[in-house]
């Protein structure tokens, strides 16, 4: 118990807020942008200016996106890039339908699990050619384009060569967290001669090139998504794996396709919160609400400890079940629609103690890293909601040769447990961390969102949903009111939580809440910035404008016109 109180003096010395600010709660960094034409928030204001270019245009939020996107990739090569996976969730206003995209790759068919056996392996190795799955960011951006874009792809893709050809300045943040990312993936051949050009990642304000990523992007805005997926680039790209000792083959880039997937949802107190089902773990801040609206949050009050004491104990309920049962849906029947029912949620609900910390939870009996966010909303009522990453930060390490982007380590993801929902196998999709949201009232779209911070996202999606509609907050409110964030739920690739996990409280919880917690049973750290990346749109029906927010612990634009 000392020990805890010791650490919650030392964060409570560090307790600060925003500047004073005439509207709005102390924590806000600034008013949220409002305009009635369209809205682009993403990562970088690079990428949210090209968003806007392409929508003056005449493009349309799909068109929009994917160029952010691209840009993305580029200017924050920390966080995705075209070696990962893709996933969005797209209000179309035509049908007025939402359509959701899964851009996950799959595993090597030639790695089989008797490898990692034979080789002694408990857990997939982090970095490396072993983790390496294929990437679908490239193929995701060519299906939404297929099926909603309406500018050609050269135009769209076009920013992005340009400043990968010509330079860009680089971020503080993004400089910063380049240094960090090369400490251990320098070793990897191919890394140093696109990342550290002069014997050290850029710093900030250096201008940055990437030549070998213009070329590739140039040769897919011409050539499709067969220019990356089969030919000289696919060639180089298994090539280089497979003398580095990994199994990706020509045939798994020729091979991979993404799905159009129906979106998921649950009702909260009136919201439609939507989702995409596994290899995902979106359907966990489902769960999580849904055992949520059980009780009267907007009565306990936001930064209370009955608000982050039972908000806590729901999501390590919720996340048993993730250890469990997600996983890729064309290998194992993810019991979806059980998970996310009332009927269910009010069962799992017993187990929460109102003044006691759980330290374990089973999962339920049923019947059988760093990433970017962004989203972008157009003249005509389109709305993207896009997720993109790497894993890891900037991935496996694995570069190769002249292409100018790191390939993704999601296969770290499987597990090496036999019988396991998520158990490793050859052409497979693994868990995936990365999750775009979107809210809906009367049939209709409201609020486009997400965040990064791997494992950490169905929190913040929860506690978005939450600070919207229970604590009536703004949508930069929302994003820049202090987190909640618990560590050490069982994982979906093995282990099991037995003593609580940790709970991670950003600056601006009261002191006296804190010492409750501690108290109820909570193990308390400091931590800075519990999850980021946030940004989102909202719709506003009744004056026909949009409203834009964006992350402020980062380098997050939202801007519209």
């Amino acid at each position: 118990m000392k020990k805890y109180l010791s650490l919650v003096l030392l964060l409570c010395a560090t307790l600060s807020f925003a500047q004073d600010r005439i509207t709005g709660k102390s924590w806000a960094t600034r008013s949220e942008v409002i305009a009635q034409h369209g809205m682009a928030a993403t990562s970088q204001p690079l990428a949210t200016q090209v968003a806007l270019d392409i929508l003056k245009k005449g493009g349309n939020a799909i068109d929009a996106a994917i160029a952010a996107n691209a840009v993305l990739g580029l200017v924050e090569p920390t966080g995705n890039g075209i070696g990962g996976d893709l996933f969005a969730i797209i209000w179309d206003a035509k049908t007025e339908k939402l359509y959701g995209l899964n851009a996950s790759g799959r595993s090597p068919y030639d790695l089989k699990f008797k490898y990692f056996k034979k080789n002694g392996l408990s857990k997939i190795p982090a970095y490396g050619p072993l983790p390496v799955s294929v990437p679908g960011a490239v193929d995701g951006w060519f299906e939404m384009h297929g099926k909603f874009g309406s500018m050609d792809m050269q135009e769209i893709l076009q920013p992005a060569i340009d400043y990968a050809n010509n330079g860009f300045p680089v971020t503080e943040l993004i400089s910063w967290y380049m240094e960090q990312g090369a400490k251990n993936l320098q070793r990897f051949p191919g890394f140093k001669e696109v990342y550290m050009p002069n014997g050290h990642t850029p710093a900030k304000g250096e201008i940055f090139r990437n030549p070998g990523l213009a070329n590739t992007l140039d040769k897919i805005s011409r050539g499709g998504r067969d220019a990356f997926y089969k030919g000289p680039v696919a060639k180089t790209i298994a090539d280089y794996i497979q003398q580095l000792g990994g199994f990706l083959s020509e045939k798994d880039l020729a091979d991979h396709t993404s799905d159009w997937i129906e979106p998921v949802s649950v009702n909260y107190r009136g919201y439609d919160v939507w989702e995409l089902p596994p290899n995902g773990q979106g359907i966990a801040a489902l769960q999580m609400l849904t055992i949520l609206e059980g009780y009267d949050l907007k009565s306990m009050g936001f930064g209370s400890k009955e608000y982050i004491h039972t908000f806590t104990e729901a999501k390590k309920i919720a996340f048993e079940d993730r250890a469990k049962f997600y996983a890729d849906m064309d290998f194992y029947d993810t019991p979806v629609a059980e998970l996310i029912s009332e009927q269910y949620a009010t069962e799992r609900r017993k187990l929460i103690d109102p003044n006691k910390a759980g330290r374990s939870f089973p999962a339920g009996k049923l019947k059988d890293g760093d990433t970017i966010y962004m989203t972008v909303a157009d003249k005509d009522g389109n709305m993207v909601s896009l997720i993109q990453s790497n894993y890891r930060g900037m991935g496996s390490g694995m570069t190769p040769p002249g292409l100018g982007f790191i390939l993704q380590d999601r296969g770290e993801l499987f597990s090496l447990e036999e019988g396991h929902a998520n158990v490793y196998e050859p052409h497979k999709r693994p868990f995936h961390t990365i999750i775009p949201a979107f809210i809906t009232k009367d049939g209709k779209p409201w609020v486009s969102f997400g965040l990064m911070g791997g494992a950490t996202q169905p929190q913040g999606h929860a506690q978005i949903v939450i600070n919207l509609i229970d604590f009536g907050m703004n949508l930069q409110e929302a994003g820049d009111a202090p987190r909640i964030l618990h560590n050490g739920s069982s994982q979906p690739t093995g282990g099991v939580m037995t003593d609580g996990g940790v709970l991670q409280l950003e600056t601006g919880i009261d002191y006296e809440v804190i010492r409750e917690l501690v108290k109820m049973g909570h193990k308390i750290s400091f931590n800075v910035g519990a999850y980021g990346g946030y940004q989102a749109i909202m719709w506003d029906a009744v004056n026909k404008v949009y409203y834009g927010a964006s992350e402020s612990r980062k380098d997050g634009q939202a801007a519209g016109y």
